[in-house]
């Protein structure tokens, strides 16, 4: 397969990824009336575990333990604190300054990338695409109503979950150079991602009650967000890492709330408003922006190439 080509299926599955991920919402909302936040993390990250030792059922060796650590932070920082400090910011602040400030996670992830990898910087078409993807989304988040509660708290926490999912992307680069098979690789994030969580299933709200699993809606959204959304989608995401980059595969977060609007709108019929459709629009363009200046340079780079 051409680079080309391959980058073009890398695209592919991140927005393949990004759609599955702004509909979660509606199987977490249904979840919440039987299900803890933290029980639905557990259980689904257990059938995506389950899911991906049936899938690829070859041991991942041990080779040296720096890539154990690499493993053991990705778990940490990707899928333990992202979602507890996510879900826990849920219950202290508004879900629509939570939706804004978690759709900043692109803007962490270029930092950190810019920081940490030699490979990936910052550019000043990403931060414009940032800005109109953000107001984007503040429009989306609003949807008319343009009042913004802070609370510190909660505001805080969901800070510190971008700031580990900038962490666990760059983190995911790295791993993508150590010459491991993605689904082996994601499967070893995920036992220490659960690793990490067994304190926390201690001190917060959380039963081992598993007669709940067997009614079929609860079932049904647990097998989605573990199937599809932490099995499938964590593979996909961390193999285009590894073919994109951290910066420009993270960008596509901006587009979780325009899908969250329009799987609201045909499942839940709910009203889409022109405020959100202008925020849709403007997330889409700052996108568009944020992935200029790569595309603009790698056909300079393959003209100088030619030329040559």
């Amino acid at each position: 397969m051409t680079d080309q080509r391959l980058r073009a299926v890398a695209h592919t599955a991140t927005l393949l990824t990004i759609v599955i991920w702004g509909t979660t919402f509606i199987s977490t909302k249904v979840l919440l009336s039987d299900f803890s936040p933290l029980e639905i993390l557990v259980f689904r990250f257990l059938i995506g575990y389950a899911a991906l030792w049936a899938v690829y059922p070859r041991f991942v060796p041990f080779r040296r333990w720096r890539e154990e650590l690499l493993f053991a932070a990705a778990g940490l920082c990707g899928v333990t604190l992202y979602f507890l400090l996510e879900n826990i910011a849920l219950t202290y602040t508004y879900a629509s300054n939570v939706g804004i400030i978690v759709s900043v996670a692109p803007f962490f992830t270029a930092a950190a990338a810019h920081l940490i990898l030699k490979d990936e910087g910052l550019h000043l078409s990403f931060l414009i695409g940032f800005l109109i993807a953000l107001a984007g989304i503040a429009l989306i988040s609003f949807n008319g109503s343009y009042v913004l509660k802070l609370n510190p708290l909660g505001d805080g926490l969901a800070v510190l979950a971008c700031v580990c999912w900038a962490f666990y992307s760059v983190l995911m680069r790295i791993v993508s150079r150590l010459d491991r098979p993605a689904l082996g690789s994601t499967r070893r994030v995920f036992f220490y991602g659960m690793l990490f969580m067994l304190p926390a299933t201690a001190m917060l709200d959380f039963r081992w009650d598993l007669h709940r699993i067997a009614e079929g809606a609860n079932l049904f959204n647990l097998l989605f967000l573990g199937l599809g959304a932490s099995a499938m989608c964590f593979v996909a995401w961390n193999w285009s890492v590894g073919v994109l980059g951290a910066i420009r595969t993270s960008a596509y977060i901006y587009l979780v709330p325009v899908i969250t609007v329009i799987a609201a709108y045909l499942l839940l019929e709910e009203t889409i408003t022109a405020t959100a459709l202008a925020g849709a629009l403007l997330t889409l363009v700052g996108l568009v922006v944020s992935e200029r200046r790569l595309i603009g340079r790698k056909r300079f780079d393959e003209n100088e190439n030619l030329s040559a």
